[in-house]
């Protein structure tokens, strides 16, 4: 069997629709097939290499750490270097209160984390989140996803988990001294790049300051530079009690964190002890390609470059098929009139060798989120590219 039968019989499923693209492999802006056809990836594999496939720093990074040493202890018993680097890098782009990082393998985890995190401080069980959140997809993580389709085939699912609208302030009154977090996406993803004002967020932050809720704010599509900040709450004047971050933090590598002050996070060490543990967390591979990838974002000023290659898009993405274009940085989403529209302009642009999706809960509307690294003449080119793939379909 070849490799694209061997992946529709041996491997797990997402969808009864895979791409089923046959990625040998990738540079910069482009994945390559086994017929070398490039494709421009629009969604850096859906946030996550911000720097480019195989940025050389990265690479560099990884090779360096490969010929030190792989997994040593499950995580937080030794002292290596790639992570404690990593964290206070971390630290060094953040408040003053926000300065241990927990380190561990993808978004879904931080999620899980940080609600275990809120409650074992707090002492509260009381969970609020938002219509159209997602949060990721363990158990934890789709209890306060904010769909309920996602969630009724897997009920049931963690208990007082109330939702509430984005960017509506009279529904911050549900949020009360019963509450033990309110776990928000700073820019709603899945729901097509939703953002609210500032106003919105400091009455959030100052109701969760009042009833003593914690506030976690979930940066992991739109952290680590994605809006022109390297992370998406600078936009708004506030922070939270609990960050997380994951996708573009690994330059192509598998980690995510979720993190806090050292006072809230050293009740995950006690009242039982090992309140949180991960064996692979932090890995160190993964952890020298993140601290790699932050060296890139900042000594190649890419973040200082997100708003005005942000308007070029805006600029260049005119058409009577487009109904609206939202975005917070490079985090964009396109709409048009239908799923089915758009779905013919996604797999007409793929024929032309661009990649680009939907939003799981905003089908409707074509994501981009392109590597930081994208150029004004690649930026160009995507978008002439989009423009001939709407003429195309009709």
């Amino acid at each position: 069997m070849n490799n694209r039968q061997l992946f529709l019989k041996h491997l797990g499923q997402t969808s009864e629709f895979p791409l089923a693209l046959e990625i040998e492999r990738a540079e910069g802006l482009y994945m390559y097939d086994k017929d070398n056809k490039a494709y421009l990836d629009l969604i850096s594999g859906i946030g996550v290499s911000s720097v480019g496939h195989r940025h050389p720093k990265v690479i560099e990074a990884i090779k360096t750490q490969v010929d030190k040493h792989l997994h040593v202890m499950v995580y937080g018993e030794f002292v290596t270097a790639p992570q404690v680097q990593l964290a206070h890098a971390i630290t060094q782009t953040l408040p003053d209160h926000l300065d241990n990082v927990f380190l561990v393998n993808s978004g879904s985890e931080a999620t899980e984390g940080a609600l275990k995190l809120a409650k074992r401080h707090s002492g509260r069980k009381k969970i609020i989140s938002f219509e159209n959140a997602y949060h990721g997809s363990t158990s934890g993580a789709l209890s306060i996803a904010g769909d309920e389709k996602l969630k009724a085939p897997f009920r049931p699912l963690l208990p007082d988990i109330h939702q509430i609208r984005f960017g509506e302030v009279q529904d911050l009154n549900q949020i009360d001294e019963e509450t033990a977090a309110v776990i928000i996406e700073t820019v709603q993803g899945e729901a097509g790049v939703k953002h609210a004002n500032n106003s919105y967020f400091e009455a959030l932050r100052a109701k969760c300051t009042e009833t003593g809720a914690l506030l976690i704010m979930d940066e992991i599509q739109c952290g680590f530079g994605r809006t022109g900040k390297f992370w998406a709450f600078e936009h708004y004047g506030v922070s939270p009690d609990i960050l997380l971050c994951a996708k573009g933090m690994g330059g192509g590598m598998p980690i995510g964190a979720f993190i806090s002050s050292k006072a809230i996070m050293h009740d995950l060490t006690h009242d039982p002890i090992l309140g949180h543990i991960t064996t692979f967390g932090g890995h160190p591979v993964s952890a020298a390609a993140a601290l790699a990838t932050i060296k890139v974002l900042q000594e190649e000023s890419l973040i200082d470059s997100v708003i005005e290659k942000a308007k070029q898009f805006l600029a260049l993405l005119k058409h009577d098929k487009i109904k609206e274009v939202r975005n917070v940085g490079l985090m964009m989403a396109v709409e048009f009139e239908s799923f089915e529209y758009l779905d013919q302009v996604i797999h007409q642009l793929l024929d032309d060798g661009i990649l680009s999706d939907w939003f799981l809960f905003c089908d409707n509307s074509m994501r981009i989120a392109p590597p930081l690294t994208i150029t004004s003449e690649e930026i160009k080119m995507a978008c002439n590219k989009i423009l001939q793939a709407i003429d195309k379909v009709g």
